[in-house]
């Protein structure tokens, strides 16, 4: 008791949390207390059947976010269960207002959450599904629009090519080029800003006191990877009472609820079920789950991560430094396979000039970042207020990214890494860029569907910076083989421009290819520079190969946007499991929980 007084003048958590955290006490022992201390009594939710009108008028995401639910009626006194007593009177008001006089009981907060979501499923489930703004959603985008768009586009390419073959080449030719340029400034100016900065550190500053911090870790179909992700997971270094990671997991998906089944989880983890509906994405799973997170701060990992285990307190100290429009910090991603074979080398300088060239520069350049879709971390307010993410959105953090900054909000980068399984198969690889591409083009779509707004809401510098990323990008990939075909040139093969490539002007289209390949190795290179890792800046000129699937990836894309817009191709985890046994960052030494502050982990298979 003594103990948890003293963490308690610390942290500010509930004392009768911080009892059962660390194992002092149990909880029906911490809800008979909670009882006799607030004049009534304790109960178990699954006992009643609830009122499903008396539901409705609060709203079932008000009762899950408040951790309340009214479960009868005696006379003119709802009697409204709640898990927490102490902070009732915040929304009591507001439930008496349109319940009358009301009386409550203590049930336990997992409980009170499975009653809630039994007895409003299917409106959760929607509520999930359509729950961002329908301007801001791919739902509202003309299906018809996309496949009839789509067609009408191959048709005409195909006829100008069989009209005017010369012509129409060179103009997409010249379009390529247009292309290169822009996209290869855009590298050279960032990689140009690390160079300036690169001696610049700033201090991971502790939280001043810690704060309620709910995770969020989608997961599906997840066999192999698992038990790994819940024992990484379970070495994060933050007070046990002000943690839960929510491992959210969809209905119907048999094969990850047995894997955790087998399970015995810490006491900070718990599973949550996600209803179906209309569309099985993660972006609607984690829509459902935010309601019933309790955190000031809400955290996104992914099935692979293993995060570094001082992360959480790195986030809560920098939140607490930043002003309120800073709504979202995004961490770094590294691999803990990066030497598996070529396409893992690749895969890891990609990302490495990612977080570590790319990223900074827009973000010293105060352009609007598309997030990553793990090791984000939200102001929960802030998110609540956005309307959380698009459930349609196979890309989901890019697009969120785009509407904080339209809202005013700003996103600064967290120093600290997360490690991943690099996607090194071939296959797999083009699945999985092909769902970014075609999540980036359903972004672009969405937001510029009004783009007087989207300028307005931006203002100039990041709206032509929104056109360089999304645009540039998925123009750059798809147009990437016509500049492939100069290579004809060098073979004495034909090429539409042989006989222009002679004098002045071949002269200047091979400087500018020259010097955008150079650029771009280059930038590469220092991406792996700053990763630490010299070793694997000899491989950054390969990366112009590695890059050919990615023109694969975008058709596979553009079928999909005409046929499926809103399938989300998972990219499978746990592939190489002799990769990643033990990954948390090498550099750091695990932290040792506190005698009692966690169950211990055990699994069954």
């Amino acid at each position: 008791l003594k103990r948890a007084l003293t963490e308690q003048a610390e942290t500010g958590a509930p004392l009768g949390q911080i009892l059962c955290s660390s194992g002092a006490i149990g909880q029906t022992a911490l809800l008979e207390a909670l009882a006799e201390q607030f004049g009534t009594t304790h109960v178990d939710p699954a006992d009643y059947v609830p009122d499903c009108a008396l539901i409705d008028a609060l709203g079932a995401r008000f009762c899950a976010t408040h951790g309340i639910l009214p479960i009868a009626r005696a006379g003119a006194i709802t009697v409204i269960a709640c898990c927490d007593p102490a902070r009732f009177y915040l929304v009591r008001a507001l439930v008496q207002g349109k319940l009358g006089p009301v009386s409550i009981v203590v049930a336990e907060k997992l409980a009170l959450h499975r009653a809630i979501a039994a007895a409003r499923k299917r409106q959760l489930a929607n509520d999930a599904t359509t729950r961002s703004a329908p301007m801001d959603s791919c739902r509202t985008l003309s299906a018809r629009t996309l496949v009839w768009g789509g067609i009408g586009t191959a048709t005409g390419l195909c006829a100008l090519l069989a009209a005017a073959p010369w012509i129409t080449w060179s103009a997409l030719t010249a379009l390529a080029l247009v292309v290169l340029i822009l996209n290869t400034a855009f590298a050279a100016t960032m990689a140009a800003i690390w160079l300036y900065n690169r001696h610049i550190t700033v201090p991971i500053s502790p939280p001043l006191r810690p704060v309620p911090v709910s995770i969020l870790v989608p997961l599906f179909k997840e066999k192999h990877i698992a038990q790994r992700l819940i024992q990484r997971l379970a070495l994060l270094d933050y007070p046990a009472d002000q943690i839960e990671i929510l491992l959210v997991v969809e209905e119907d998906d048999s094969i990850t609820r047995t894997t955790l089944g087998q399970c015995t989880l810490p006491t900070t983890m718990r599973v949550l079920t996600v209803p179906r509906g209309q569309v099985q994405t993660k972006p609607r799973a984690m829509n459902y789950a935010l309601d019933f997170c309790s955190g000031q701060i809400v955290g996104i990992y992914d099935a692979e991560d293993a995060p570094d285990p001082s992360q959480i307190r790195a986030v809560v100290g920098q939140f607490q430094r930043s002003p309120p429009v800073v709504a979202c910090l995004q961490g770094r991603l590294d691999y803990y396979n990066p030497r598996k074979n070529w396409m893992a080398r690749c895969f890891t300088v990609e990302y490495a000039t990612w977080f570590r060239i790319m990223l900074p520069g827009m973000a010293r350049l105060g352009l609007a970042l598309p997030l990553g879709g793990t090791t984000l971390f939200f102001r929960k307010s802030a998110l609540v207020k956005l309307g959380g993410w698009d459930a349609y959105n196979v890309t989901e953090d890019a697009d969120l990214g785009l509407r904080l900054a339209r809202r005013g909000y700003r996103t600064d980068l967290l120093d600290s890494n997360t490690l991943e399984e690099a996607n090194c198969r071939p296959w797999p690889w083009v699945r999985q860029r092909s769902r970014w591409l075609k999540g980036y083009a359903m972004t672009y779509f969405v937001h510029m569907r009004q783009p007087v707004a989207l300028w307005r809401d931006l203002g100039p510098r990041r709206f032509w910076g929104v056109q360089l990323l999304f645009l540039g990008s998925m123009l750059g990939v798809l147009t990437a083989p016509l500049l492939w075909a100069f290579a004809l040139l060098l073979l004495g093969l034909p090429h539409p421009w042989a006989d222009q490539m002679t004098g002045g002007f071949g002269t200047t289209v091979s400087w500018i290819l020259g010097a955008a390949t150079l650029i771009h190795w280059g930038t590469w290179a220092m991406g792996a520079k700053a990763k630490g890792d010299n070793g694997l800046a000899a491989w950054a000129p390969s990366l112009s190969i590695y890059h050919v699937m990615a023109t694969a990836a975008a058709l596979k894309a553009a079928f999909e946007i005409v046929t499926r817009p809103f399938f989300w191709d998972k990219t499978s985890h746990g592939q190489f499991s002799d990769t990643g046994a033990d990954v948390i960052a090498p550099h750091v030494s695990p932290p040792q929980p506190l005698a009692g502050s966690q169950t211990p982990l055990k699994c069954v298979s």
